[in-house]
């Protein structure tokens, strides 16, 4: 199978530093395996999209000279694939509807756990639906962090496949859309580590292939927190991403190319140089 990466942004804000790692990370590891690079634009979640941005990150991208294979895809565009996934799922008896709020979770730390919902069932408001989970563990080898371990129902129990506003959740767009297209290998931060079992066990329920994962280090502050969008993480300037693309690869722990005084040229040099192994070394750390 060709080997297949993604990038997949959420339209909250600008493209920042932290998601620029990410994004290089994936296409240098692609393009070293000689696959094809995808974009995905992940706007499923209105009320936390900011208009423009998505725009803005897609041209950001092209400024870094990280050019997609194909044209973007937007989650916003897959319901009906997502209506299919929910249907099959709701078939096999894997969901159920829930009214429990976090009030009545909160004996059980927050986290629901086997299968029916703890209220009775209100006719006067939608239900969220939920994902039963087993006592089961599941295991999987990262290509940064080692082999991982999560005992599902212990960690996160039944989790929420379509919110009661009728929103799918992350994980079930996320599971449907990487089997759509093909990914082979997943390469992302690890702040979305912990949504790897979850996603596995989807993929199990609806019978689709599980692909690689490496999960990079974060970008962090001056205060140790994560760079982010919601803490007004500074955008980057597209007039000039040599800059930034040469910070990315020092955190990424790849040799420097010499002075490249153009983006195509940096990213050539680069991609000669890259090794994944290397990657191994990069650890979180303060930026400026």
């Amino acid at each position: 199978m060709t080997y297949r990466g993604r990038f997949a942004p959420s339209p909250t804000g600008p493209l920042h530093f932290g998601s620029l790692v990410t994004a290089l990370g994936s296409w240098l590891c692609t393009r070293h395996a000689g696959g094809q690079w995808l974009v995905r634009v992940e706007d499923i979640d209105p009320p936390r999209e900011v208009a423009g941005s998505a725009e803005q990150i897609l041209s950001m991208l092209a400024a870094c000279g990280l050019q997609a294979d194909k044209e973007p895809l937007f989650q916003s565009r897959r319901i009906d694939a997502y209506d299919a996934a929910f249907e099959r799922l709701r078939d096999t008896g894997n969901l159920f509807p829930c009214w429990c709020s976090r009030r009545v979770l909160e004996a059980s730390g927050g986290i629901h756990r086997d299968g029916h919902c703890l209220v009775a069932a209100d006719a006067q408001r939608p239900p969220a639906w939920r994902l039963r989970v087993p006592d089961i563990e599941v295991n999987f080898p990262d290509a940064q962090q080692g082999v991982q371990r999560e005992n599902l129902r212990l960690s996160v129990g039944d989790f929420v496949i379509r919110r009661a506003e009728g929103f799918y959740s992350y994980q079930l767009a996320c599971v449907v859309d990487d089997a759509f297209q093909g990914i082979t290998e997943v390469v992302r931060g690890t702040d979305l580590l912990d949504s790897t079992a979850r996603q596995i066990w989807l993929q199990r329920c609806l019978g689709l292939p599980t692909p690689r994962y490496r999960h990079l280090p974060l970008v962090l502050d001056e205060q140790g927190r994560k760079l982010s969008k919601s803490t007004r993480a500074l955008p980057l300037d597209a007039t000039d991403p040599l800059p930034a693309l040469r910070r990315a690869l020092a955190f990424l722990q790849q040799p420097l190319p010499p002075l490249a005084h153009d983006v195509e040229n940096l990213l050539a040099a680069a991609l000669e140089r890259f090794s994944p192994a290397l990657l191994s070394h990069c650890s979180g750390h303060c930026t400026d």
